[in-house]
C-alpha cells in the first residue's frame, strides 16, 4: 500500500508530460466508449481487505465485473487516476478499492457496508 501512494505521489509530481506522450488514458481499445459504460471495473490491490471483500461480495451476488490490481498494472493505475482527476476527485484522501460503477466512480469510505450497498444497485 505504501509503494502505490508512493506511485500516485510520483505520478503527480512528475505530472502527465512525465510520464508519457500520450496524454489521453488507453480505457480499453477493445471496447468502445459506449460499452465501456456497460461494465463496472475495479481498482484495487490483492493487499487491501476492503478490495478482497469487494470481489467477493460482487461474486456472491453475481455481478459481473472486471478487476484490476494497481500496485502491479501501472497503466491501469495510471487510467483510475486520470479518471479519479477527471471527476474532480481529490487523491488527497484516496480509497481503495475505486469502482467505475458504469461510468460512476465510488470508491471505499468510513462506511463499508453503505459502500457494498451501492455497488449491489449495479445487478444486471
Amino acid at each position: 500500500m505504501k509503494a502505490f501512494i508512493f506511485l500516485i505521489i510520483l505520478m503527480l509530481t512528475l505530472g502527465e508530460d512525465g510520464l508519457a506522450q500520450n496524454t489521453e488514458p488507453v480505457i480499453n481499445s477493445s471496447l468502445t466508449a459506449k460499452e465501456s459504460f456497460k461494465k463496472i471495473i475495479v481498482y484495487g490491490s490483492d493487499t487491501c481487505h476492503y478490495c478482497i471483500d469487494t470481489k467477493a461480495y460482487l461474486k456472491s451476488k453475481k455481478i459481473d465485473f472486471t478487476y484490476y490490481d494497481v500496485d502491479v498494472n501501472l497503466l491501469k493505475q495510471r487510467e483510475m487516476v486520470i479518471k479519479l482527476q477527471k471527476a474532480g476527485v481529490s487523491l488527497d484522501n484516496l480509497s481503495l478499492p475505486v469502482v467505475d460503477l458504469y461510468g460512476k466512480l465510488i470508491m471505499n469510505g468510513a462506511d463499508f457496508e453503505g459502500f457494498l450497498k451501492k455497488l449491489n444497485t449495479a445487478k444486471n
